[in-house]
């Protein structure tokens, strides 16, 4: 899996990627322009895409992640995490934080099965979203924040 840096000025071409994993275009907008953005492919084909956000010298936040549709089911985003863990260590950093919907089971299940362990929650933290969004049939209000020290 290669892993690609994208320093180009206009990030408005990784917004429908950045929308596999958040509801809101308009909260994409908020961040899109924060952090770095690592876009993986697999022969020459996009998989997946990572924006981190840095919170101070030893904690970074994967601010969104997503995996196309024909590369999920196949280890991709573990293995995106995994290749993350050993850059992102490599520069300085000691904890990840992600965040996901209190409705996102999935989500929930993978990151603890990369290692991640529940941080907090962040209350109602959903409701700024112009249109409410429901997956299994939950409503998404709150962001459950998980943790991974990598030692």
């Amino acid at each position: 899996m290669e892993i690609i840096y994208e320093q180009q000025k206009d990030r408005s071409a990784f917004i429908p990627l950045l929308m596999l994993a958040d509801e809101s275009e308009a909260v994409v907008r908020s961040y899109l322009e924060d952090g770095e953005v690592y876009t993986f492919s697999n022969a020459g084909e996009t998989v997946g895409i990572m924006l981190m956000v840095a919170v101070d010298s030893s904690t970074i936040e994967i601010k969104n992640m997503a995996v196309v549709d024909s590369a999920r089911g196949q280890g991709t985003g573990r293995q995106m995490i995994k290749e993350m863990e050993k850059k992102v260590k490599n520069s300085g950093y000691r904890t990840i934080l992600v965040g996901t919907s209190n409705s996102s089971i999935g989500n929930l299940i993978f990151y603890q099965k990369c290692g991640f362990r529940f941080e907090s929650i962040k209350k109602d933290f959903f409701l700024v979203y112009p249109e409410p969004f429901y997956e299994n049939g939950i409503r998404g209000l709150d962001m459950v924040m998980l943790k991974k020290e990598l030692g």
